[in-house]
């Protein structure tokens, strides 16, 4: 059995916990809660860093972060599945998944920003340059949201609208009705996406 270390609002582990479900191994692994404000979690321990996702194999392995543990996991599950194999389509959907933790990245920042930071301290011009990297990156999924075959890509791009709509009431949908639509779509191919929802 493996243990994911996350936390339900991780977009980050949501991915992993989406990608285990698509590639049939949802009965390996356990989730079990992170803290990663808490000093004393084993977190610390299983990761230096004390991020989250952690994927802890059987024999006490540790992998980290999201990336590194889908690409484990499409490799346990005989590969070439979420991950493409042939190179020209890997680049392409790794470069799009990369894209989507891109703007998670930012949208995490921003929403770090006021959580750890006291006001006095808070930076509207940095809070501004997180924001325009998540107006840039949204509109280049629009312009060409992945198709096909479920991939990481797709898996990223949902964790990362699912976790706009979290923490920013869903305020990209205004202006993004092909990405509404795509969400839909995946939500509708995918129930471990509704599975995974977490309100707060």
């Amino acid at each position: 059995m493996m243990i994911l270390r996350s936390a339900p609002a991780s977009p980050f582990g949501r991915k992993v916990k989406i990608a285990a479900d698509l590639l049939g191994l949802h009965d390996e692994i356990e989730v079990v809660f992170a803290d990663t404000s808490d000093p004393s979690d084993s977190l610390r321990g299983q990761n230096p860093l004390g991020k989250i996702p952690v994927l802890i194999l059987a024999d006490g392995t540790t992998l980290y972060d999201s990336r590194v543990i889908v690409e484990y996991l499409d490799a346990h599950a005989g590969g070439d599945r979420l991950i493409p194999a042939e190179p020209a389509a890997r680049w392409r959907v790794l470069t799009a998944a990369a894209l989507a933790d891109g703007i998670n990245d930012a949208a995490l920042l921003q929403v770090y920003e006021k959580r750890f930071r006291p006001p006095e301290l808070w930076s509207q011009a940095w809070v501004d340059r997180q924001a325009e990297k998540v107006t840039r990156g949204l509109a280049a999924f629009a312009a060409a949201p992945p198709s096909g075959a479920r991939d990481i890509a797709h898996i990223g791009l949902a964790c990362a609208l699912g976790y706009l709509d979290l923490r920013f009431a869903g305020a990209w949908r205004d202006k993004h009705p092909v990405l509404v639509a795509w969400l839909d779509a995946f939500a509708a191919d995918v129930p471990a996406f509704a599975a995974t929802r977490v309100t707060a």
